[in-house]
C-alpha cells in the first residue's frame, strides 16, 4: 500500500488515478494501482469523485521529486481523516471559541477612516450572521476581551457542529487563516467568495501598508495565507 509522504523524496510511482472503492463507502486515489494512505497510515476514501480526481491531478503534477506542499487538496483531505475526525470535539470546541475572539468584534477608536473601512466591510458579515445564523456578535473597540452572550456562541456551536469531518477542515482552515469564524462561515455558505473574503480578513494589514510603506517579511507572510485560504476554498468547492 502507497503512504502519504509529509517529506519530500523520490517520485517512486508513473501514473496517478482515482477509483471508487470496493465497498462503496467512498473514492481512493491510487499510486500504479495502489491505493493511498494518510501520513498516519489511515484509509484515504474520499466522499466523492471530483474530489479524488483532483488529488490524483495533485499526484501526478510531482517532478522528480514529490513535494507535498505543493498538494494542498491533499493535505486538507488527509488532515480531515487523521486530525479533525478523532479530535472531533476539540475542533468544534475551538471554533466555537472563536466567537469570543472573532476579529469582526474588534474594531479601531482611531483614525476614523480605517473606522469607516472596518465599518463597511465587517459590519454587514456580522448583520448576515445576526440574520441568517442567529448568531449576534457584540462589538467594541480596542483588544481588551469582550464577553459574547451564551446564546450566540451556543447558536454559532449548532451551526459549527452541522459539518462532517470534511467540511470542519475546510471551516478550521478558513478561521483559523482569518481569525473570523464568521468570515470562515460566510463562505462556508457561499455568502462571500474566497478572495473577498480573504481580503477582508486582512483589512488591517491592508491599511497600514497603505500608511506606512510595503514590508517584504510581512508580504510573504500574506502571500502563504492567501494560498492557504485560497486552496481551502478550492477544497470546499470541490466537496459539493
Amino acid at each position: 500500500m502507497a503512504v502519504m509522504l509529509t517529506q519530500s523524496i523520490k517520485r517512486f510511482y508513473k501514473k496517478a488515478d482515482a477509483s471508487p472503492d470496493e465497498t462503496g463507502a467512498g473514492w481512493r486515489v491510487l499510486l500504479d494501482g495502489r491505493a493511498v494512505k494518510t501520513p498516519a497510515k489511515a484509509d484515504f476514501v474520499l466522499p466523492n469523485e471530483v474530489l479524488a480526481r483532483e488529488i490524483a491531478a495533485e499526484w501526478d503534477a510531482q517532478g522528480e521529486k514529490v513535494q507535498p506542499s505543493t498538494m494542498p487538496i491533499m493535505q486538507l483531505a488527509a488532515t480531515a481523516i487523521d486530525r479533525v475526525r478523532p479530535h472531533r470535539d476539540a475542533v468544534i470546541a475551538e471554533l466555537t471559541g472563536y466567537g469570543r475572539s472573532d476579529l469582526l468584534c474588534y474594531r479601531a477608536s482611531f483614525p476614523e477612516d480605517l473606522i469607516e473601512r472596518q465599518a463597511k466591510t465587517w459590519q454587514p458579515l456580522l448583520d448576515w450572521s445576526k440574520d441568517h445564523l442567529g448568531v449576534e456578535l457584540t462589538v467594541t473597540e480596542g483588544v481588551m476581551p469582550i464577553t459574547q452572550h451564551d446564546h450566540a456562541l451556543l447558536r454559532l456551536q449548532d451551526h459549527v457542529e452541522g459539518f462532517d469531518d470534511y467540511y470542519l477542515t475546510a471551516l478550521h482552515s478558513l478561521t483559523t487563516i482569518s481569525g473570523s469564524v464568521i468570515i470562515g462561515l460566510a463562505v462556508m455558505n457561499r455568502k462571500l467568495d474566497t478572495t473577498t473574503a480573504f481580503e477582508a480578513s486582512i483589512l488591517d494589514e491592508g491599511y497600514a501598508m497603505e500608511k506606512w510603506g510595503d514590508d517584504a517579511e510581512a508580504i510573504a507572510r500574506l502571500d502563504r495565507h492567501r494560498a492557504e485560504f485560497l486552496a481551502a476554498g478550492r477544497y470546499l468547492e470541490l466537496l459539493g
